[in-house]
């Protein structure tokens, strides 16, 4: 019987399965900001996109910064950025464009989905 005390955890990754910007695509403008907040923050390399229920329309974009990838998760290298999609979130997100503005009024990142049949105007949520 082996002793475990000696024996290591086991420290296998998860290796997301790639996806194509298909899925998500981020603009020029959406990658450089991506890349310079995930630099300022350093929570990790990756950007997950994810869609939640909630909003004023139903379903809404959530946007943060993981260090690594999730048993599932699609990953998606477009404008220098390594984005991360669940399945269930991929289902709602295919074909979207992220975009970002600089811009005082109005300005942030900016979802173009055309699988949304409405959205609010904040733009931060969306039904289907």
């Amino acid at each position: 019987m082996a002793d475990t005390a000696t024996l290591a955890p086991s420290t296998t990754a998860v290796v997301p399965r790639e996806g194509g910007e298909s899925l998500v695509r981020l603009t020029e403008a959406a990658g450089n900001k991506v890349r310079a907040l995930i630099a300022r923050e350093k929570q990790g390399d990756y950007l997950r996109v994810s869609i939640t229920g909630g909003g004023c329309n139903g379903l809404s974009y959530k946007l943060r910064f993981t260090p690594e990838a999730k048993r599932g998760d699609i990953l998606v290298r477009t404008a220098g950025a390594s984005v991360l999609v669940d399945p269930r979130t991929a289902l709602y997100l295919k074909g979207t464009v992220l975009d970002y503005s600089s811009q005082l009024i109005a300005g942030g990142f900016k979802f173009t989905n055309p699988n949304a049949k409405a959205s609010c105007s904040c733009g931060e949520s969306f039904s289907v």
